[in-house]
Formats: C-alpha cells, structure tokens, sequence
C-alpha cells in the first residue's frame, strides 16, 4: 500500500509501519507510515525517556504500533513524514472519524487547540478566526506558517528597518576611522590602503536576520502551494538580509526602537519557528524536528487564564492562584509529606473559598457514573478536607473537563463529600471566546461566572 507523508491523527491514536500493516487493519485510529519514518520514531521512543512520554510501543489487532500520548502538534521525521497529532477532544464531537480530509472533527480539534494557545504566554499572535482554518482545512502546520508569512507580509508593506551597522573593510580611501593595529598587520606594505572601522546604514540589523532566517526554515516544510508562492515574493524582499548564524545571540540583539511595534508579531513568529521548529523535543541522530504541546498543561493554563480574566471583573474580592501548595496529606514524625497541590484555588477576601481542577478527559453522561475517575474524586477529597476545611471556608471543590458532544452540561447535582463538602463536575466550553465554564443553577449562585 502506498503510505501518504502527510498523517493527521488524534491523541492516543496509533503508527503502524507499512511493512507490517495487515490488509485493511489500518483504520481512522490506526495509521501508516513508511517504514522509514516508524523505525526513527521507534529508536527515539525506545532510546530517550523524553520520547517515551511522547510515544509509547503498543500491539493492536495483532500488530506493533506506537501510540501517540498527550501531545498535540507537529511531528517531522527524516524521509519529510509531517504527522499531525491534534486534541482527543475531535473525538467527542463526531462518532467514527473514516473520512479525515473531511471531517468536521478535525476542524474543530484544530481550532480548539489555537484558541488556548492564544490565550497563553507567548502565542497571543495566533489567530482563530482565519476563513482559511476552517474553509481550506488547513493542517495546523500550514496554519502556523500562513499566520506567519501574513505578518511578514505586512511587514514588508509598512516597510523594513535599517540600522547602523559596524563595519570593518581594507579601502583605498579613509572612511570613519582608521584601525592603526590592522593598518599595522594589513598595509605594511600597501601603504595605499586603509583599514577602516565605519558605521553603515544598512537593513542587516539581528530582527531582519532572525526574520529571514525563519523564512528560510518554514520554505523546506510548507507544502501548500499557497504558501509556497508566498514565501517566493517576501524571501525578494530579504535577498540584501543575510540569514541568522546565531538564533540566540540575535534574539538577544534585538531592539525594536520608537515606530516598530509592527515587527512584534513577526518576531513572536520567529521565536517559536526558530526555536519551536527544534530538535529540542525529538532528538535523534537524523536532527528531525517537532513542535509539540503538552495538551494537559495547556488546557489548565488556558482555563486558569480566563477564570482569572473573569474573576477580575468580580465584585466580591474573589482571586484566582494556581498550583497553589501550603498543605500536605498526612505528616511523618512531625514532617509534612504528600504534597497537594490543587490546579486552581479560588480566594475570597483573602480566605480560601473553591478548589477547581481541570481534567484534559473526555467525559461521556451516557455511561455509569460519567466516566469519571475514582482517582480525581478521591484527588478532590483530599483537596476540600485539607483546603477548605477552616472557619470561614468555602464548601465547593470542581472538576473541569472539556466539554464536548457527550458532556455538553454539567452535572445537575454534586457529590456530597461529606462535612458539607460538594464535588461539582462541570464543562467547560472552550470555543465561547470567554469564560466557558458551564454551571448549574444549584452552583451559579454561589460562584457566578
């Protein structure tokens, strides 16, 4: 079977080499790639505890594949295999995913992924509400260099900057000034010339270098034509920049003086190609890339990002503190062990007041007991008796999971932990462009978002 280079898939789903691959075994969750391609993935997976958490070996319907985890992103491998890894979250809105060119699920896992990166430290520059994402389907790789090349686009219409750039050269006249330990060691004899040091208004500043330079690395990824085209008439606009020798050192150079503040999306852009397009995450021998995202600790910065945003809009001096710690499980000859450390604690004039987790799991209220784990309710347990247990104290602990098709409400009722104590299970609908967290009536009244 021919094996396609371009693989999108959902968390947890599945590689399967093409030499092994059983008739019609590969499916919606079980993937080809070229032999190639599995066997590099497999040495990573095998060789590096980092690249285990990424990928795990696994046997389905009698086959070896490798499982992918909780990462969403890009994954490169050295025969050009880009495999797309987006959010289990695609999963819950649609049933059986067969058709993946055509799937709705997958616009819409795509879109959900940019939303919370858009809301965290360092990718403010996404944008979410590109006709392109959703009419052209675009993988999120071609997403990201689109967005991209945009910027630089407007960029080059505003105009590129120059600076004064120190220069040294042998002339045959004076110019700036001259260098007498190089005039020495050059022009003892060429008493004609002059070693001069000079400054020249040039457009090689360090943010023309860095912007040309991840130009240069999105052109051997991009496979769309549109894309393609593009990168051809902005890289005419840097043929007199030279690319970067030294990402750091120009990411340390830069200086977008008075009137370029135009250039900050360019280079947010920059940053995460240049040092997101990286062998940091996948290191192997063949020096292929990745840009992958912890989905667990996106969605709990993401909903901690707009619960703070919400909560300060809040008339009842309520704050929002996450991986907040101060209390342990139990204690052991007088020492505290067994850290808690709750994702998100809510305050109230200072007073401990909710304990809210997030849960990146798919909740389905059709099955017992909602699919919800023994081990978050045991979690929140631990968290209300030891949180909120002082005079003063709220009573509320919740659980947060995405909100998808099976789980488009909460829960009507909590569980009663005891000691007044509720657990609340609750959505939280990440497309609303704000808050998203759903409540029920019993709950809103006490803590209205």
């Amino acid at each position: 079977m021919k094996v396609k280079r371009e693989i999108t898939l959902f968390e947890y789903d599945c590689l399967v080499s093409e030499d092994v691959v059983q008739g019609n075994s590969a499916t919606a969750h079980i993937q080809a790639i070229s032999g190639s391609a599995y066997q590099y993935l497999k040495q990573l997976c095998l060789s590096s505890e980092n690249e285990s958490n990424l990928l795990q070996l696994r046997r389905r319907s009698g086959m070896e594949v490798l499982q992918v985890q909780n990462y969403a992103g890009v994954i490169f491998t050295p025969d050009k295999t880009q495999i797309e890894v987006l959010p289990k979250i695609g999963k819950g809105f649609t049933g059986d995913c067969s058709e993946r060119n055509d799937d709705d699920a997958y616009v819409k896992a795509r879109r959900s992924l940019l939303i919370m990166l858009r809301a965290l430290k360092g990718f403010s520059h996404i944008q979410t509400s590109n006709a392109n994402i959703v009419h052209q389907r675009m993988p999120l790789l071609e997403v990201f260099i689109s967005q991209f090349l945009q910027s630089v686009n407007r960029l080059i219409k505003r105009g590129l900057r120059s600076d004064y750039v120190r220069r040294e050269d042998n002339l045959a006249f004076l110019k700036g000034k001259l260098n007498i330990g190089k005039q020495v060691q050059h022009n003892f004899v060429n008493k004609h010339k002059f070693y001069c040091e000079f400054d020249e208004f040039l457009i090689d500043r360090p943010v023309n270098r860095l912007i040309h330079s991840a130009l240069r690395k999105v052109k051997s990824y991009t496979r769309s034509a549109a894309n393609q085209k593009t990168l051809q008439d902005l890289e005419f606009a840097f043929h007199e920049v030279p690319v970067s020798r030294n990402y750091k050192a120009d990411f340390s150079k830069v200086r977008l003086d008075r009137g370029m503040s135009y250039y900050q999306t360019p280079l947010d852009w920059c940053r995460l190609i240049l040092e997101g397009f990286s062998p940091q995450t996948m290191r192997g021998d063949a020096h292929a890339a990745s840009l992958l995202f912890p989905m667990e600790k996106v969605f709990e910065d993401y909903v901690a990002k707009m619960l703070m945003q919400d909560l300060s809009r809040d008339e009842r001096n309520l704050t929002v503190h996450t991986q907040a710690t101060g209390e342990y499980l139990a204690s052991y000859n007088g020492v505290n062990k067994f850290s808690l450390r709750p994702d998100i604690l809510i305050k109230r004039c200072g007073v401990n007041y909710m304990v809210l987790d997030t849960k990146w799991k798919l909740l389905d209220t059709k099955v017992t007991n909602s699919n919800i784990s023994q081990s978050d309710v045991y979690q929140l347990y631990a968290y209300a008796k030891k949180y909120l247990s002082a005079e003063g104290c709220g009573q509320d602990v919740v659980l947060i999971y995405p909100a998808q098709d099976n789980f488009e409400y909460p829960l009507k009722y909590p569980f009663d932990l005891g000691d007044g104590h509720r657990l609340w299970i609750l959505p939280f609908d990440i497309e609303k462009g704000e808050c998203g967290l759903l409540l029920p009536q019993a709950i809103s009244s006490n803590f209205s978002l």
